[in-house]
């Protein structure tokens, strides 16, 4: 084979193999124009006016908050993964296997992404955003970042977990109370988060006014549970299902496969049959078809719960 021979049939090859991998490139960037419509199946229920499916797309993965033990590469490894197009595609792929919510925190950028998907790529999933700002006596950087939120579109509220674990460790039950009533002020459910079961307690007791909670719940049935190094969220499972028996409003539950460590099935099944309402899961795309499936079957074959249905 001489030079000239050698180049034309290089790139003939190389020519060839482009376009068998160029379906393949465009459909793994391009997220539809318009998510295709939802299919019957994945049950729904209500918070306020919002009606919410009883699977939710977690928020930490879709900005790189990732649990992972001492495995310090895998927040790396996510966020090369879930580029903003990836995210256009897993907020696509949920909506078209029934989840209608998402829920996540608001780092910088999120926001942006989220509204670019609903006014440019046709995207209906609902939002529910928890502002981060610190909440002080005047609720001034709280109160405008829960109004920027609301101007971006977001559909509901919450205050974040963090924050909320904080004010009921200091007493400030009254803060919590006014950063309730100022999201519920601007038209929008407002909830609380907490991974205390002390901010449950303390709210009920208390009567603040949210319109739902967002509180951790997984068994302790896994390895990494017992290594109380970014392994554990929900230290009194037992005693989150018992006090939730009685709380009327909806109850989000979080955290529920313990940051990827429990199987789905497993997941799923202990959280709805504990009483949670709705599960917020954190997903990849790969996941969602399968999970969803399976939050259908769990839910479908539930029967009977000590707690009744509160959304």
């Amino acid at each position: 084979m001489n030079r000239r021979t050698f180049v034309r049939k290089t790139l003939l090859a190389s020519a060839g193999a482009a376009l068998a991998l160029r379906p393949q490139t465009q459909g793994a960037t391009a997220a539809p124009s318009e998510p295709p419509a939802a299919p019957q199946g994945l049950p729904r229920g209500k918070i306020k006016n919002l009606q919410v499916s009883r699977v939710l797309l977690g928020g930490n993965l879709l900005t790189h908050f990732t649990h992972s033990r001492d495995l310090r590469y895998v927040y790396t490894l996510t966020q090369h993964y879930n580029t903003k197009e990836k995210l256009f595609e897993t907020m696509a792929k949920a909506e078209s296997k029934g989840i209608n919510t998402l829920s996540v925190h608001n780092p910088p950028g999120i926001l942006d992404t989220l509204k670019e998907y609903r006014e440019k790529r046709g995207g209906k999933i609902q939002w529910i955003v928890c502002p981060t700002a610190p909440v002080e006596d005047d609720l001034a950087a709280y109160g405008q970042q829960v109004k920027e939120l609301i101007d971006y579109g977001t559909d509901s509220i919450y205050l974040w977990g963090v924050r909320a674990d904080e004010l009921v460790q200091k007493g400030r039950i009254d803060l919590l109370g006014k950063a309730v009533d100022l999201a519920k002020s601007k038209g929008v459910p407002s909830g609380v988060g907490g991974h205390s079961l002390d901010v449950i307690a303390a709210c009920e007791k208390n009567r603040i006014g949210a319109d739902f909670y967002i509180k951790t719940l997984h068994h302790h049935k896994y390895p990494s549970a017992s290594l109380n190094y970014d392994s554990m969220w929900c230290t009194n499972p037992e005693d989150t299902i018992e006090l939730m028996k009685g709380v009327e409003k909806p109850w989000i539950a979080f955290k529920v496969m313990a940051a990827g460590a429990i199987p789905p099935k497993e997941a799923f099944q202990y959280a709805f049959a504990g009483g949670a309402d709705f599960c917020l899961a954190g997903m990849f795309d790969f996941e969602i078809e399968e999970d969803v499936e399976i939050a259908k079957g769990v839910l479908s074959a539930l029967g009977q719960r000590a707690r009744p249905w509160r959304g």
